[in-house]
């Protein structure tokens, strides 16, 4: 008996996933629970686990493609047994899961027949970027499918370039182009479902909001002097008492004091949020970055934040997010300081009124009661949504910040 692998509710509010990695092919055993499939939502990479111990007789969600709630991914059976009912008709079609292909293929490419078989939207789109006819390719495989590296063979044995008309790379022989070369010893990166994600957020962040950066100069002295004696007490509450939690702390005053920049411009309206919840930007390395919440912050104790802080930059980092905890953010925290960085100019997390950058802790010369002296300081970089903050009150929201962590204890 078959079972169907369908794409299932991973959180409130997420209708729809993209898979990005299977860990399986057709053909092989899989047991129940052991993963199959990875699908990322909202930048949150989730392992989907087999709901049947069997073989993967059949994919049908490529990879790089959307797919909704309650879709079929895949079919899990025994050897040999017989998979029907699985065609066109039964996922998403070509045209609504790339709708961009239709406009691009040619008048002798636009006739996707269903005699042809499945056909996915991989396969849709290399032949839309070559500009070949599925009628002319012969399909090797499960039951005659035509596969993208038969596109491509047909392709080859017809001496096409590399680089479609269109302009656009060509695929690759492989699933995935770390490092393809190109004319001039040139090398291509294929873009990961997450820099895709990244790229789409900062552009439309900056086509909807008017950013405007402030910048204010804080003393550390006190938050570093509390740090340092509560530390050891922290670490045997199994907590890493990290400079960000304070920062978390003062951006909460912050917000309290000036609860307009807890909110969210609307055409109706300002909607200033009840509950504060913290985005803290964590960094993947080369894979990009992650934004976790922090819910209901203005309830956290130091130790709590701290707890919380250490709990989601770990689990970011090792991909056991839950896409829930992504989402419902009304301010973010970007530590750019810890590569380095003095001060930045960083793209507000939409819909939010505004995002803090925190540069690298140094100790400076600084002028205190017409003396020098030498302090631990650091630069905090407040860029806002001028539809929502004006400069003055911005820069009260960003004082009232300053003036939580210089009066630490």
């Amino acid at each position: 008996m078959t079972t169907k692998v369908l794409v299932p509710r991973l959180g409130e509010g997420v209708d729809e996933v993209t898979v990005t990695k299977w860990l399986k092919q057709e053909g092989d055993s899989i047991k129940e629970l052991e993963p199959l499939l990875e699908v990322n939502t909202d930048k949150v990479d989730t392992e989907i686990p087999a709901p049947a111990t069997g073989t993967v007789l059949k994919i049908v969600a490529q990879e790089g493609v959307p797919a909704k709630v309650g879709e079929l991914l895949a079919i899990i059976g025994q050897p040999g047994e017989e998979v029907s009912g699985v065609s066109v008709s039964s996922v998403r079609s070509v045209e609504e899961a790339l709708p961009q292909v239709k406009a691009n293929l040619t008048p002798d490419t636009s006739h996707l027949k269903q005699d042809l078989g499945f056909i996915s939207p991989v396969v849709a789109r290399v032949a839309a970027e070559h500009g070949v006819d599925l009628s002319q390719v012969n399909g090797t495989g499960l039951n005659g499918r035509i596969t993208k590296n038969d596109i491509l063979g047909y392709v080859e044995s017809k001496g096409s370039s590399r680089i479609a008309p269109s302009g656009r790379a060509s695929s690759h022989t492989k699933s995935v182009i770390d490092n393809e070369s190109l004319a001039g010893g040139d090398q291509l990166i294929k873009h990961s479902t997450i820099r895709k994600q990244i790229a789409a957020h900062m552009v439309e962040s900056k086509h909807t909001s008017p950013h405007v950066l402030t910048v204010m100069e804080a003393d550390m002295s006190k938050v570093a002097k509390h740090r340092a004696a509560n530390k050891a007490a922290f670490e045997r509450d199994g907590v890493n008492l990290t400079f960000t939690a304070y920062f978390m702390m003062a951006i909460v005053a912050g917000l309290k004091a000036y609860p307009q920049t807890n909110s969210s411009w609307t055409d109706e309206g300002l909607l200033v949020h009840k509950n504060i919840n913290l985005g803290m930007a964590v960094s993947l390395g080369e894979e990009g970055l992650i934004v976790p919440v922090i819910k209901n912050a203005d309830n956290l104790s130091l130790l709590a934040m701290a707890r919380t802080v250490n709990d989601l930059a770990t689990r970011s980092r090792n991909k056991k997010l839950q896409p829930d905890e992504v989402k419902g953010g009304t301010f973010t925290l970007t530590n750019h300081g810890v590569s380095g960085s003095l001060f930045a100019f960083p793209v507000i997390n939409q819909p939010q009124a505004g995002i803090l950058g925190v540069g690298a802790l140094q100790k400076r010369v600084v002028v205190i009661d017409d003396a020098i002296a030498i302090r631990p300081m650091v630069y905090l970089s407040f860029v806002f949504d001028h539809r929502i903050l004006d400069g003055a009150s911005a820069d009260w929201f960003l004082a009232k910040v300053k003036e939580t962590l210089e009066s630490w204890g």
